[in-house]
């Protein structure tokens, strides 16, 4: 394996079993062991086990909105409700056991790390990103639809543990139009 094919790997490997069993539930020799590596191998990519969490959140942060830019068309009619089904789809193929930015704000909370606050900066582009699409399509009131789509998909997200992805998708994008019809 090269080596960018290792930190690959380990990333890999680290972010299933982050998501399976949590951040606190897996050790690195767990990680060196599933990944096939040496230790040293895991020490010249990650300086710790927090360098590694951060690494594997901006990875699932990327494929994430790689994922929602290569199914919203940002000139559609209703983006805002493409944004809804591909969080769906998302939540169905890669997040159906819940969220890991939020288990990383649960787990790091308050302890002053870059990995609350990558997480928590994820939170925020999302509002972001609904402020531009809100702004994009000339909505006079671009701030509230952008947070009630925010929480919107937030709420999709927690059901999804509940009721499934497709269900809870399904409501989300029943709610979505609602929002978008009554918005100005």
């Amino acid at each position: 394996m090269s080596r960018s094919t290792k930190k690959e790997a380990l990333l890999d490997v680290a972010e299933a079993l982050f998501y399976e069993y949590g951040f606190r539930g897996v050790g690195l020799k767990q990680i060196i062991k599933e990944a096939n590596v040496a230790t040293m191998t895991l020490y010249n990519h990650f300086s710790s086990k927090d360098n590694l969490v951060e690494e594997v959140l901006k990875q699932r942060e990327a494929r994430y909105w790689s994922y929602l830019d290569s199914y919203v068309e940002t000139d559609a009619e209703s983006p805002f409700i493409l944004a809804v089904e591909a969080h769906g789809l998302w939540l169905k193929e890669q997040s159906y056991q819940g969220d890991l930015f939020l288990r990383a704000i649960e787990d790091y909370a308050g302890t002053d790390n870059e990995i609350e606050n990558i997480a928590r900066s994820h939170k925020a582009k999302l509002l972001q990103y609904f402020q531009k699409l809100a702004n994009k399509k000339g909505k006079d009131n671009e701030q509230d639809l952008a947070n009630q789509l925010t929480l919107l998909l937030e709420g999709t997200t927690s059901m999804t543990t509940l009721i499934g992805a497709e269900q809870a998708t399904k409501y989300s994008i029943k709610m979505a139009r609602t929002l978008v019809q009554h918005s100005s």
